[in-house]
């Protein structure tokens, strides 16, 4: 009878000691979870640039429909850090933020050209990084003011190739950037040599349209989406876009670079990048809540609103895009005399 009651006391002893271990797993599994449970605080978006450009644009957009949205519920902010197209906040980012899960940024073609352009090259590009999702597409633009002589695009060209250095070209990027290379490109297909082209380059699209209305630039190559609102308002001359084919609604009426007898055309691409080393949790986050976000009502009113076209890829397909938009790059800075 005494060893019945000593065999159930050790096997009761048993039970409680493993219900207690049970016990003690599961709230280091539930502590676990609660201690990761990305994201904990707030989230910064970089626009590498000035304000007003489309980098800054989609940046805001990007936060402020995930905030209305209520798909990201930590605080959204966006911090504008300008210089060298780009260049000068990949330099900080790639060593001093690569493990920084909380700051992403916004880019598009200049990631590329900047790390396979010969002047002003820098050592860091997207392999440097976490591409996380591309959001859209944009095509560039060669601008002018309302009340310029030029009135199509031929006719600004044939005056640059008789004498490029009575027309001064600026752009929101760095020389041998995106709004250069959509400036020359055009040139450079009607005949004229990249390197006569007189560039002055500012930081963002907002700056280089500033400068184009002060009368200190004669035209400005930019993304079309940063002069829509300056269109509307009487204030530019859109020459051409570098699309495929004609653009939609109020942008309908501009014709493309290609149908003016000049074969050019440049997409611009944007897209949200994180740091190299992202944690796994931070990646599959953004995964998951990018590829809500394009699907919201609130996301296509944003890109009707600012006449983009939606060109969604996850994180995986954005990154196999992206070596391939390398290899066009490098071509068309090697066909410009301008690569590394």
């Amino acid at each position: 009878m005494k060893r019945r009651k000593k065999l159930s006391v050790l096997v009761l002893s048993s039970i409680l000691l493993l219900g207690l271990g049970a016990c003690s797993d599961a709230s280091k599994t539930s502590g676990n979870i609660a201690e990761k449970g990305y994201p904990k605080k707030s989230i910064t978006v970089v626009a590498p640039s000035g304000a007003g450009g489309g980098w800054d644009i989609t940046a805001r957009s990007f936060t402020k429909v995930l905030t209305e949205t209520k798909l990201v519920k930590q605080t959204m902010t966006v911090e504008n850090k300008p210089g060298g197209g780009g260049a000068v906040f990949m330099a900080e980012y790639a060593t001093q933020e690569k493990k920084n899960n909380e700051k992403l940024f916004i880019s598009s073609p200049p990631i590329l050209i900047n790390n396979l352009k010969k002047e002003g090259n820098s050592p860091f590009g997207y392999k440097d990084t976490t591409p996380l999702a591309q959001l859209t597409k944009d095509y560039g633009a060669i601008v002018v003011r309302a009340d310029s002589k030029y009135k199509d695009l031929k006719s600004l060209l044939e005056d640059m190739k008789a004498d490029p250095s009575k027309i001064t070209l600026a752009g929101g990027s760095s020389p041998g950037s995106m709004d250069h290379l959509i400036g020359i490109l055009p040139a450079y297909k009607f005949g004229i040599q990249p390197a006569s082209i007189k560039y002055v380059s500012y930081d963002g699209g907002g700056e280089a349209i500033t400068a184009l209305l002060g009368n200190n630039a004669d035209v400005i190559s930019t993304d079309i989406s940063s002069v829509r609102e300056f269109l509307k308002a009487g204030k530019v001359r859109v020459l051409g876009v570098t699309a495929p084919k004609r653009l939609s609604g109020e942008l309908k009426d501009i014709p493309t670079v290609k149908e003016q007898g000049i074969d050019a055309e440049f997409i611009i691409w944007r897209g949200v990048f994180g740091p190299k080393e992202m944690s796994k949790e931070a990646y599959e986050y953004w995964q998951q809540t990018i590829s809500k976000l394009v699907k919201t009502e609130e996301w296509k009113k944003e890109l009707e609103t600012q006449g983009w076209e939606s060109d969604y890829r996850d994180g995986k397909d954005f990154q196999t895009f992206l070596g391939g938009q390398e290899q066009l790059i490098e071509d068309l800075l090697k066909a410009l005399g301008m690569e590394k």
